[in-house]
């Protein structure tokens, strides 16, 4: 059986600054949100409103948008075609709200253009999504348990976990192209003006940096993983 200490060995350091860098994230979005979500755009366009102009110029046609419950759930569903805001952002005029449906809106414009990351994000998501739910079950199965010809358990683990991995790595480009074509659509609509722009900018800058946090952490968990294969073949 492993010794105590062997899966917290000195390597835990590597996630000490992943750790403070997914706080500083979190909260960066939670401020940004709670800051932008208070302050109206001058023209009073709401959430929904803005989505449907940004999808309209765009000649994207068979997209709907739907009002989800909770707070910053807000999402694209690629399978159902459907831009999915939440409570806070759908009904409200805020700059927030603007700037986070015009960003589902951009992933329902990489849809219909078949965005190659896009493409290939929904290629692995499958993999990904048996890799998140068994990685670490057979991980610490085979910390625990596996030994000689048994280590194939957690080398699987392993595996599965770097599909994961792979997934939000890949999530990356995706996120950050969406929230660019949101900015550009909003400035070439003239929906909002320079300042609320900028309001916008700070939001899904915000939001982006709970994706590279995520990436981050993934990577470095991962070469733990790694690390501790290697020690125990």
């Amino acid at each position: 059986m492993m010794m105590p200490g062997m899966f917290y060995g000195p390597d835990i350091l590597l996630m000490i600054p992943a750790v403070i860098f997914t706080l500083w994230a979190q909260w960066s979005v939670k401020s940004a949100y709670a800051k932008y979500s208070q302050i109206g755009t001058r023209s009073g366009m709401t959430g929904a409103a803005a989505a449907k102009a940004i999808m309209d110029s765009a000649g994207v046609l068979n997209v709907d948008i739907g009002a989800i419950p909770g707070e910053m759930t807000d999402h694209y569903d690629p399978t159902q075609k459907i831009v999915n805001l939440s409570e806070g952002v759908y009904g409200s005029d805020s700059i927030a709200a603007v700037g986070i449906a015009a960003h589902e809106v951009g992933h329902a414009i990489q849809d219909a253009h078949q965005y190659a990351p896009m493409k290939l994000r929904h290629f692995i998501y499958p993999v990904s999504s048996i890799g998140s739910t068994l990685a670490w079950p057979l991980i610490m199965f085979g910390i625990f348990f596996g030994h000689g010809s048994a280590l194939w358990v957690l080398h699987l683990g392993i595996y599965l976990f770097a599909a994961s991995v792979a997934f939000t790595i890949v999530t990356l480009p995706v996120e950050f192209n969406a929230s660019r074509r949101a900015v550009q659509a909003l400035a070439k609509g003239g929906y909002l003006t320079t300042d609320e722009l900028d309001g916008v900018r700070k939001v899904l800058r915000a939001a982006a940096l709970t994706y590279v946090a995520a990436a981050a952490t993934a990577v470095l968990q991962l070469l733990r993983l790694l690390f501790l294969a290697r020690g125990r073949d």
